[in-house]
């Protein structure tokens, strides 16, 4: 997923917060241990709610308090800065992370048993945004994502189509939605994160798996690699609704529960908002057919929830055991089934039939990683590609983005 926690530190921000000295959040009363467990993830709070129950009834000396805050980019850079970092954290496999690794604030999990239980190519992905030079594992790989079109089964098969494989099929489809009087796309572009699903679509398949390590050895630019795919983020935007910047993530899941458009450009974690509030509706997914090679066109995906623990909490052995309940194929297997998301740990697999049209690309390794969780941290791309995609300045949105890579990585 495209992280609503968006990328927001510095090097120098968690430099200062180690030399410090990190604080820990667990206290204690009665004997009773209390560990901060912190969340990026507002869709996951019911379902965090439930773990918890079920863990402090297995261990009544251990309570877990669950802190997901509406700014959590906000509220866990003051925490940085106050040397109040959380007991626990489930945060995205992103750039954030990275830099936190980096940083020395996160336990080394090479040792525990439990990392051997994870599918090694998610923790070469999150070791990847760590860098050649930080030795360890310091996030265990929970939960994995995907960028899809979500349709509604219904209008495609009233307006009598079937799943595109290619582009020109793609355009086909919203062509034809359009000319019968229903709105293609709905698109939630208020909330500029949500514009980042399609976009991450498009360059994970056309700007090349290795961008962000050419872009920082001088090799590879926005401005070569990314033309042809924002283009085609353009071509898509004229196949919305009459207010694309006017509507938000959550009134567009529910517009789109409400059959307000035949497509929705979206990731997995929004099906269950979509079901909440339609529980009758048929939905369907498939990968977005970026060029008319079906074989080139991977489905996007990473690590959407990686657990980690703050190397100096004061209660280290209460956190170790929660992440060890967290990381049972029981308990992984709930978290995804509630929550419509993929598992990281091995012999955990999503059987939901909504997600029947991405199933192989999982089962034969056609996937690609979400090009901006190697964007340099606090690049702010989603607020440029909003601005892009209001102005259409298609040269300048491009050079802004080479210059915002080049400022961070400068810093």
């Amino acid at each position: 997923m495209f992280s609503k926690l968006s990328v927001f530190g510095t090097t120098v921000v968690l430099s200062a917060a180690i030399l410090t000295g990190c604080g820990s959040n667990g206290g204690s009363s009665d004997g009773q241990v209390e560990l901060d467990f912190f969340t990026n993830k507002s869709e996951s709070i019911d379902t965090y709610k439930g773990l918890i129950a079920d863990f402090e009834k297995q261990n009544p000396d251990i309570k877990i308090k669950l802190d997901a805050p509406p700014e959590a980019e906000t509220v866990l850079k003051t925490r940085l800065t106050k040397n109040d970092l959380p007991d626990l954290m489930g945060i995205g496999g992103n750039a954030t992370y990275g830099e936190l690794a980096r940083a020395g604030v996160l336990h080394d999990f090479s040792e525990e048993e439990v990392t051997s239980s994870i599918q090694p190519a998610y923790i070469e992905m999150v070791n990847r945004l760590v860098g050649p030079d930080e030795k360890g594992v310091h996030g265990l790989p929970y939960a994995t994502n995907a960028n899809a079109v979500i349709y509604n089964k219904a209008k495609l098969k009233e307006l009598g189509l079937t799943v595109p494989t290619t582009w020109d099929e793609f355009v086909l489809a919203l062509e034809k939605a359009k000319a019968a009087g229903e709105t293609p796309i709905y698109f939630t572009l208020k909330d500029a994160w949500t514009g980042m699903i399609p976009w991450n679509s498009l360059g994970g398949n056309l700007a090349g798996d290795e961008f962000a390590a050419q872009k920082n050895e001088g090799k590879a630019s926005f401005a070569e690699n990314y033309d042809v795919p924002a283009d085609k983020m353009l071509e898509l935007l004229e196949y919305g609704h009459k207010d694309n910047f006017g509507v938000a993530y959550n009134d567009g899941n529910n517009a789109f529960a409400k059959g307000e458009s035949v497509f929705y450009l979206q990731g997995n974690w929004a099906i269950p908002e979509i079901l909440k509030a339609n529980p009758d509706m048929e939905l369907g997914v498939f990968p977005m057919p970026v060029t008319n090679d079906p074989a080139q066109n991977r489905l996007v995906s990473g690590v959407d929830v990686l657990l980690t623990m703050n190397e100096e909490t004061e209660h280290k052995e209460e956190a170790m055991k929660f992440i060890e309940f967290m990381m049972k194929e029981e308990t992984a297997a709930r978290y995804i089934e509630e929550q419509k998301a993929f598992s990281a740990i091995q012999n955990v697999f999503q059987e939901d039939p909504v997600f029947e049209g991405i199933k192989a690309n999982f089962e034969n390794g056609s996937l690609a990683s979400f090009p901006d969780h190697y964007y340099p941290a606090g690049m702010g791309a989603d607020g440029i590609l909003q601005e892009f995609l209001m102005n259409k300045d298609k040269e300048a949105f491009l050079t802004k983005m080479d210059k915002e890579w080049e400022k961070v990585n400068d810093r």
